[in-house]
């Protein structure tokens, strides 16, 4: 067994449990959007990263990808990992603003801007559509095309694929196509229907270190009642 410190809390898991894993087993919530059980890890969206590290030597990794170490120090919501979590919400509204699935992140954390160009391009690389067609449907008739800003998923050639079945288990996946969100402003980034703008409980002077991290939150429930 494996031992390391989540948030404070000693925790033991067996070799080979990513940090997303051990962090799940005692609760803590971690944002996932190109991660599902049964695929293979791929660490492409970022906003399961973390920071682990003491002193001035952490830094953040995909918890998803990153194995649990003997030792291993993790904070799954400092005030660092929030930040890097938000600007990452705010990269992704500007590709797939209307994914409700994405509007449903940036509510949970509180995300009230979209600063970067408005592209509307809907697919965000997560690459979860490829791996569900190769992984589970055993087909592998999409794939990653192109580098960089070309970088795109479509079928070898834009050749219609003779292995596909029409299984539709690449829309079920897909974060842009699963839900859209319903707002009426189609220019506007950040819908904020669902979303609380003053949580309670997160004191910036007070909690420097570790901001909240209960999903749902306590005090936002007793609020809300």
């Amino acid at each position: 067994m494996i031992k390391l410190k989540i948030n404070g809390l000693n925790v033991s898991v067996e070799k080979g449990t990513t940090i997303l894993e051990a962090a799940q087993s005692v609760g803590f919530p971690i944002p996932t959007l190109c991660h599902m059980e049964g695929l293979t890890p791929y660490g492409a969206c970022r906003l399961c990263v973390v920071e682990i590290g003491t002193g001035d030597r952490t830094k953040l990794v995909t918890s998803c990808t990153y194995p649990a170490e003997e030792g291993l120090v993790v904070r799954t919501a400092s005030e660092r990992v929030l930040k890097a979590r938000r600007m990452i919400v705010e990269l992704l509204l500007a590709s797939c603003p209307q994914s409700k699935t994405i509007q449903d992140i940036a509510s949970k954390l509180h995300v009230t801007q979209q600063r970067f160009r408005q592209e509307h391009e809907d697919c965000i690389l997560c690459g979860l559509c490829v791996r569900m067609c190769k992984e589970q449907m055993m087909a592998g008739a999409i794939g990653f095309r192109g580098r960089g800003q070309n970088r795109s998923i479509g079928t070898p050639f834009d050749i219609k694929s003779e292995v596909c079945r029409l299984c539709g288990g690449c829309i079920y996946v897909c974060p842009a196509c699963q839900l859209r969100c319903t707002f009426t402003e189609p220019d506007k980034a950040i819908c904020g229907g669902c979303l609380n703008l003053s949580p309670p409980c997160v004191d910036k002077d007070q909690f420097h270190d570790m901001m909240c991290y209960m999903d749902p939150c306590v005090a936002c429930e007793i609020k809300e009642d």
